[in-house]
């Protein structure tokens, strides 16, 4: 039997994978840097400048570790700059981990002596390391996507006197190994124009929208790659493509382009960004889940307070801001980038991070926060630069879901903005503010429900301060019938409500049944609390009030001057409450006609006010207006102008030109102005306070009709003259 032999090829090295690189390997250039396609890159003039800034230097290894958030364009700035270097050896790896790392050297190795193929890849490794610490001044390494130090670290170590750019996610870290560059997102002008280029490709389109699409994707490089690629490939207009980024963000954000890399998305490089932080800090995910229902700029960190132990969200949001997820300001304020929220907020069933239980819990856990936060007072000036830090966040949280999700918390949170705009004279804000509330806890708590009822209540006054008197005083006698049922009738709520009615009763001028409401709550608050007890003390003024407005002084008097006693023995000279007894008793002689008491009294409630409650507060500049008009009535123009002047221009900076009581301010000017025969500042002021309150009040407000009676009034004086 013949017997088979089987042959053996031998495998014969080059001579040259025997001994070293070669010096001059590479000499002709050696780079496989990746190619952008044209118009692939735009802005980054002031990053480029520094990099090159930072690499003129020689000597040891030069690194730069250029970090930023997945998609913000961090590999196209270093492809960018790296193709325009003048070393003759500029080589790319792929740096995610420490066996890449490696991998990508034993590449460099081929390039510069091909006859190294045959040998095991850490011979590769070794020789190309070896070449790159002997030649320093020859190349320049770009190290992509870097995901940690360490495993750089074996290779910077080993070679002195290069270039090496590093690319990476993480932001901490860096401080043993190199100096830091952030990379923020596209300016507008720049994403704008790396959007329209990429839509036009097969041809002119319509660009209108890009701006708008730019502006909601944050301006953010790879969602502007991934928008407008979507665009150009479907045919959708950027008009199109914003309404379908609205109603299914989970779906565009994953969307690519025919020939497009499905790793290379918004969702798929945050995923694998979290994966990552998860394995060591579990409660990052939670975290940014729940940032990502506020405002993106300027989240106040004490907001999480509530939260776990400290130390584990402090861990939780260093991991996040050192992997760029979020912005730690360090100022007190965190920052996180639109469209990272709006995958955290937007289930996925594919993405474990975004699971729809834990992306609604982190919702409701964002308004039970927000609602633990408010502080109680909103007409507290000390209370509004909190106010004013929420309010961005509650309009966020509102506007991202639908009112059929709103708990108990959201309705607070609510309230409590739609207070402090209230307040500050922002009804067309307010007023819809109140109403889902009130929707809110009808639907959650019932009608009958405590917080249901403040809610009415809170309602009603915002329709009150908007000069809608009917809804107003429906709501108010609403309120009060459930409140007497539920309550009782001298519950103090009940009493409040009482109260509540009897003042919208007096707005609209119906005394008749304003002075009954306040008799009878006056003497329930006797009778339950007593005749010093604070409000006890408050009917008594507002009884005095509506005897006021009725023309009954002589029984208005008496009583306001008992309760500034009363109030001087219970709460002291200076209390607001006695405060605004004695400015009410100035008003009452004023109307009196009784000037030689009404001035010295308005004079002394406003420099009590000015020292107890400051020079900005509401009352001081109600005090300040109404001596302006004391002096204007007893004829003194010289006084009165100068203080109308001044309380226009605290009111201004105050509360804003729009604010109903600046308004007001502008309208007593003008009307000083009128009195004292200068037509040619009151007409124009007449006619600006006009539009303004137009345009921020109802057409049928009182102070609307009011400026528009002294406007024609006005006229038909320079008319008369004329």
């Amino acid at each position: 039997m013949a017997q088979h032999v089987e042959a053996q090829q031998a495998f014969v090295l080059s001579p040259d994978a025997h001994g070293p690189i070669p010096a001059d390997a590479g000499g002709r250039g050696v780079s496989n840097i990746p190619a952008l396609a044209a118009g692939g890159f735009v802005g980054r003039a002031f990053e480029l400048a520094a990099l090159n800034e930072a690499f003129t230097g020689a000597g040891e290894v030069l690194v730069q570790a250029v970090h930023g958030l997945g998609g913000v364009g961090k590999s196209a700035l270093a492809a960018q700059w790296a193709a325009g270097r003048h070393e003759t050896v500029r080589w790319w790896i792929t740096a995610d981990t420490a066996p890449a790392v490696d991998s990508g050297v034993a590449a460099l190795a081929r390039a510069l002596q091909p006859g190294l193929a045959g040998l095991p890849a850490e011979v590769q490794t070794e020789r190309a390391i070896r070449w790159l610490a002997n030649h320093p001044e020859r190349w320049l390494l770009v190290l992509d996507n870097v995901e940690a130090p360490a495993h750089i670290r074996p290779l910077l170590d080993r070679i002195r006197g290069g270039r090496v750019l590093v690319t990476t996610r993480l932001a901490s870290g860096w401080h043993h190994h190199a100096t830091v560059v952030r990379l923020g997102v596209l300016n507008p002008e720049d994403a704008i124009e790396l959007f329209t280029h990429i839509l036009d490709q097969h041809g002119t389109r319509d660009h209108t929208g890009a701006h708008e699409v730019c502006a909601e994707l944050g301006h953010l490089a790879l969602a502007v790659e991934q928008a407008a690629a979507y665009c150009a490939e479907t045919g959708a207009s950027p008009l199109t493509y914003l309404e379908r980024l609205n109603s299914a963000p989970a779906a565009m954000y994953a969307a690519v382009a025919e020939g497009g890399d499905s790793a290379r998305t918004c969702a798929r490089i945050w995923r694998l960004t979290l994966d990552r932080i998860n394995t060591t800090t579990p409660l990052a995910g939670d975290l940014l889940r729940l940032l990502a229902w506020y405002a993106p700029d300027r989240i106040p960190r004490d907001l999480l307070a509530p939260l776990a132990i400290s130390i584990e969200v402090d861990a939780a949001i260093g991991k996040l801001a050192a992997y760029n997820m979020i912005t730690d300001n360090h100022d007190g304020t965190l920052t996180i980038h639109r469209v990272v929220q709006t995958l955290a907020r937007t289930p996925d069933p594919d993405d474990p991070h975004r699971h729809p239980d834990d992306i609604g819990h982190a919702r409701d856990l964002a308004a039970a926060l927000l609602a633990t936060a408010y502080p109680g007072n909103a007409d507290d000036p000390a209370n509004w630069p909190r106010y004013q830090t929420l309010l961005p966040h509650t309009d966020a949280l509102a506007s991202h879901h639908p009112a059929s999700d709103d708990t108990p918390a959201t309705a607070r949170a609510l309230d409590r903005a739609a207070a402090y705009r209230q307040g500050q004279g922002a009804l067309s804000l307010a007023v819809p503010g109140f109403q889902r509330a009130l929707a809110a806890h009808e639907r959650l708590l019932g009608p009958d429900h405590l917080s249901t009822l403040t809610s009415r209540n809170n309602l009603a006054g915002a329709y009150e301060s908007a000069g809608d008197l009917g809804r107003a005083t429906l709501l108010y006698e609403q309120t009060l019938a459930e409140r007497e049922r539920v309550l009782g009738h001298d519950h103090p709520d009940t009493l409040i409500s009482r109260n509540n009615l009897a003042y919208a009763y007096q707005q609209a001028g119906d005394l008749d049944r304003a002075a009954p409401l306040f008799e009878e709550t006056l003497a329930v608050r006797e009778r339950a609390l007593g005749r010093d007890h604070p409000d006890t003390l408050t009917s008594l003024n507002n009884l005095a009030g509506v005897y006021q407005l009725s023309g009954d002084l002589r029984r208005a008097i008496p009583l306001l001057e008992e309760t500034i006693a009363n109030c001087e023995r219970v709460q002291g000279h200076d209390h607001p409450d006695t405060l605004i007894s004695r400015n009410n008793l100035a008003c009452a002689y004023h109307e009196a006609g009784d000037m030689d008491q009404a001035i010295p009294l308005h004079q002394q409630t406003l420099a009590e006010r000015e020292r107890v409650l400051g020079p900005d507060h509401r009352d001081t500049l109600v005090s300040r207006s109404n001596l302006a008009f004391a002096y204007q009535e007893a004829g003194d123009m010289d006084e009165a102008i100068p203080l109308h002047q001044q309380t226009l221009a605290e009111r201004e900076r105050v509360l804003g030109p729009d604010h109903p009581d600046t308004l007001v301010s502008r309208n007593n000017l003008a009307f000083a102005y009128q009195e004292a025969g200068d037509l040619d500042q009151a007409i124009p002021l007449h006619q600006q306070t006009l539009a303004d309150a137009e345009r921020v009040l109802s057409q049928d407000h009182p102070l609307v009709l009011l400026v528009r009676s002294n406007l024609e009034q006005a006229r038909d004086e320079r008319g008369t003259l004329s």
